[in-house]
């Protein structure tokens, strides 16, 4: 019987997410994060959750259809917009600056 793979490991290679990486920098109450991704783009709600600004899946839903997330400086609704590398995603304080890793 082969070991069970968890959704994680399933993301990570779909996505790219283990050869992703993440630079933080605090300035005060905010969050400068450059995210270099090996992909064409990843989707927003997965961001939220690689960069471990939500929880959950389910969290990363709610706050982007609550319109707390901002794309390029504009609110975004969309969980499954593609977020490619030169984007910007905000929220909470945070911002995640997506960069490739070519």
């Amino acid at each position: 019987v082969a070991p069970s793979r968890g959704l994680g490991d399933v993301y990570k290679k779909q996505y790219g997410a283990a050869g992703a990486s993440a630079r933080r920098t605090v300035t005060g109450e905010k969050t400068m994060e450059t995210i270099t991704i090996e992909t064409e783009f990843i989707k927003l709600d997965a961001l939220l959750k690689f960069a471990a600004l939500t929880a959950t899946g389910g969290e990363a839903k709610q706050v982007i259809t609550d319109g707390m997330v901002a794309v390029n400086g504009e609110t975004c609704t969309m969980r499954g917009k593609k977020i490619r590398p030169g984007d910007t995603v905000t929220f909470a304080g945070h911002t995640l600056q997506v960069q490739s890793a070519q």
